[in-house]
């Protein structure tokens, strides 16, 4: 200092505007990190806005696959059902639940409500036995009654459905013995809504002891259980068409409030990026007039 004092010898005005310039040389500095914080942050909202908007159209095409599928597959379930519907059957004490949902995420909380759904039942009469379908429902229940898993599937809405599959997880149901078997799934009401439903399912032995069975013809065993066999395949079906629905739309409508909101959130981080660029431009502009004029 005593060499610039030699040299240039500085006025009292001046040396308080040097050390009023040389504390604001950190503000100034952690204003421009700040600016730079907020412009990186501004772009990976935007980036999530885009693959938000992207995951709402592709939702959008495969909700609209789905709801064409639903319709034949809702006809042929709804036929299936007619006599377990029509009729009382001996709910029995050996149940059985089958929860259907699906491996794949980012739609709400379809497969949260279906979980809930599962819990209550549990809370009332405890569950023994339950087959579950899909990762999300088998996750969400694990916990509370994983040790009543008697099988699960994965690999569940990755691809739509088809007949197969629901043959095969028929099969499976009718592999363990049971009175009678609750089927949870979501039904699809419309593009904005959904609810969690149970459809009883009796048994082979529950279907014979029905005299309903027997009003036009004698039936034996064999018909009633290859009966069974058929119709319980086409309500899993259905079911898996109304949980696919369903999950499309919950999925397009998450997307499309993520999109907004990813929206809401660049409107305010662009506010904010240019209040605080303003702030820094001021800021450098009112130091250089303070050192004009200190130095006049």
């Amino acid at each position: 200092s005593s060499g610039i004092n030699a040299e240039w010898p500085l006025r009292p005005g001046a040396t308080t505007w040097l050390r009023a310039s040389m504390s604001m040389t950190p503000t100034s500095a952690r204003g421009m990190a700040t600016l730079k914080d907020i412009e990186t942050r501004l772009k990976s909202v935007q980036n999530i806005k885009k693959i938000t908007s992207s995951m709402k159209m592709v939702s959008a095409a495969k909700f609209t696959r789905a709801e064409k599928a639903l319709k034949p597959a809702r006809v042929y379930g709804t036929g299936a059902a007619a006599l377990y519907d029509k009729n009382e059957f001996a709910a029995g004490e050996d149940k059985l639940y089958v929860a259907i949902s699906s491996d794949r995420g980012l739609c709400g909380g379809i497969h949260s409500g279906l979980g809930r759904k599962f819990k209550a039942l549990h809370l009332e009469s405890p569950i023994k036995k339950s087959i579950i379908v899909g990762d999300k429902a088998k996750l969400i229940l694990l916990k509370t009654m994983g040790d009543t898993y008697l099988s699960t599937f994965n690999n569940v809405g990755k691809k739509a459905s088809s007949f197969t599959d629901a043959l095969e997880i028929a099969e499976e149901i009718l592999s363990h013995e049971f009175d009678s078997a609750d089927i949870a799934y979501n039904s699809f009401i419309n593009v904005v809504s959904y609810k969690p439903i149970i459809k009883p399912i009796p048994s082979a032995a529950n279907i014979e002891s029905n005299d309903a069975v027997y009003a036009y013809d004698e039936v034996d065993s064999e018909v009633v259980r290859c009966y069974q066999e058929f119709s319980l395949a086409n309500i899993i079906h259905h079911a898996l068409k109304e949980q696919e629905s369903s999950e499309q739309s919950a999925r397009m409508n998450a997307m499309e409030n993520a999109t907004r909101n990813a929206g809401e959130m660049i409107d305010k981080l662009q506010l904010q990026y240019n209040r605080t660029r303003q702030a820094v431009i001021t800021r450098e502009l009112i130091e250089i007039i303070s050192g004009a004029n200190a130095l006049e």
